[in-house]
């Protein structure tokens, strides 16, 4: 997996990339990322029309935040579309209420 975003880094204009191999694809594709226990950081594509207060084009803050502290708690991505921890949401809309399914991760992995 480095191997092939080695290659790709030729190909990512100098002000995606932020020094940990994994560069951001510009304004509509990928948020943010985070990186599991141990590591902990978590970054947010600068390129992304962010806001606190969204309209229907721009993408909440404080959403994509929880999701990544889910990563950073070492919680993968869920199949449950209630879930933080889905992959994706829609532009312009707020979701930072945890699901059970993230609930049910965070017992798993901590047992309280």
């Amino acid at each position: 997996m480095l191997t092939s975003v080695k290659l790709l880094m030729g190909q990512v204009p100098t002000h995606l990339r932020h020094g940990d191999g994994a560069p951001f694809d510009g304004s509509g594709g990928v948020l943010a990322h985070a990186f599991a226990p141990q590591d902990g950081r978590f970054q947010y594509d600068a390129e992304e029309n962010w806001s606190r207060n969204p309209t229907r084009s721009q993408v909440v803050l404080e959403s994509v935040a929880v999701h990544e502290i889910g990563h950073v708690l070492g919680l993968g991505h869920s199949q449950d579309g209630n879930a933080i921890m889905f992959p994706s949401f829609q532009v312009g809309n707020t979701k930072k209420n945890l699901g059970q399914d993230d609930i049910n991760g965070l017992h798993a992995l901590y047992g309280y």
